[in-house]
């Protein structure tokens, strides 16, 4: 997930090269006033601390302050007004302490998350006000997000899907509230409803052009609920995961009968239930969960950057489904397909579980899954009751008849 622009920017650090471009930041009022607010209360033995440099009060003057650069003498009996010119010489770390201590605030999820955007852990402020002058790109799920920095080292932030990531503003719908994103990301691009928050069908055509730190991380909890808490859950090591089992066994109601799927015949089928919703391609979360904390299941979980908890909701229902279908006593049927005709109904399986039915063209009739071919294979084989094969689905019913 590292971001070209911080790359290039710590490359030019390492080599010496002068193709750094620090942006010229100013020093706000804002920034200063929280320096001294910080420092009232401190003693002279605890400073507060920049990146190259501290400031505290020096104890030898009373309202007067000391600067102590890394590796260089300290200056001492500094004036409020030595010390705002002192720290305007070094406005991008002080900057950076205001953005992230006063502005942004809490440690927790939100302050971790915008600074893994422009990875403020691990490179220096120099190499990271110099890839925010050309804007840091991330990706979260289908969301493209940019950080660029002001001339007072204030962060904006742009939100917009990965799909309209060289989209003009102006080709753009634009919003303000990060809690517009709540209509957005209601339905697909179709006008259906989407009850998987984290499904691959966010649609594109709008822009948050100009966020503030705490605006975008709400625009972006809006649209992936607790992803982002539960990202820094992980990087902290404190991920609750509720495994299969554990979650089964808490049901009641109408999805207690899940609870009823575990027979002894091992996981294989808590394998088909993820295979078939845990999959990249239908959901953007890493599935962390497994059939219980001894046992993994044999499918992959994905390569979503934030974690999947536990089973969702979606996966729940659609289990209650299965377990009652997979209930049934199986049966033998016999239909006579000829080989192409076997092959089609396995190619339509593919497409309407891939979802790929709507980019296969009707003239297209190579496709096995394609429109015309699907019509003729049913007027072949389909009996005036939708029987296949003229074949009932319970013909012990059918004779009763």
């Amino acid at each position: 997930m590292a971001d070209p622009t911080i790359d290039a920017a710590s490359e030019a650090v390492a080599d010496g090269s002068d193709e750094l471009d620090v942006p010229a930041i100013d020093l706000p009022s804002d920034a200063f006033g929280a320096v001294l607010d910080a420092l009232d209360g401190r003693e002279p033995d605890e400073p507060l601390r920049f990146e190259g440099f501290a400031v505290a009060r020096d104890d030898a003057a009373a309202g007067e302050f000391r600067l102590d650069p890394a590796g260089g003498d300290p200056r001492t009996g500094l004036s409020e007004r030595d010390l705002h010119e002192a720290l305007a010489d070094r406005a991008a770390a002080v900057t950076d302490w205001y953005v992230f201590e006063r502005v942004v605030g809490e440690f927790g999820p939100r302050r971790a998350f915008l600074r893994w955007i422009e990875d403020a852990d691990g490179e220096t402020v120099a190499t990271r006000y110099a890839a925010l002058a050309e804007g840091i790109e991330r990706a979260w799920g289908e969301l493209q997000i940019t950080a660029t920095v002001t001339d007072r080292g204030e962060r904006r932030y742009d939100l917009r899907h990965a799909d309209d990531a060289g989209a003009s503003v102006d080709d753009l719908d634009v919003y303000e509230n990060p809690l517009d994103a709540r209509d957005i990301v209601t339905y697909d691009d179709k006008g259906r409803y989407r009850p998987l928050k984290t499904a691959p069908s966010l649609t594109g055509g709008w822009v948050f052009p100009d966020l503030g730190p705490r605006d975008a991380y709400e625009a972006v909890e809006t649209v992936y609920p607790a992803t982002v808490a539960n990202w820094h859950r992980e990087r902290e090591g404190e991920l609750d995961v509720s495994h299969w089992r554990e979650t089964m066994a808490r049901q009641s109601g109408i999805y207690g009968v899940v609870k009823t799927w575990d027979r002894g015949e091992g996981h294989e089928h808590v394998n088909w239930v993820a295979e078939a919703c845990c999959d990249d391609s239908q959901c953007l979360k890493r599935r962390e969960w497994q059939y219980d904390e001894e046992t993994d299941l044999d499918v992959d979980g994905g390569d979503g950057v934030f974690p999947c908890r536990e089973p969702c909701s979606v996966v729940v229902s659609a289990a209650r489904k299965w377990t009652r279908l997979e209930s049934e006593q199986p049966r033998t049927y016999e239909f006579e397909l000829t080989p192409s005709e076997k092959e089609q109904v396995e190619d339509i399986i593919d497409a309407v579980a891939d979802g790929r039915i709507d980019d296969i063209r009707e003239a297209d009739t190579k496709e096995g899954a394609n429109r015309y071919r699907a019509r003729f294979l049913r007027a072949k084989l389909f009996d005036d009751d939708g029987n296949l094969g003229g074949v009932p689905t319970d013909p012990d019913e059918d004779d009763e008849e």
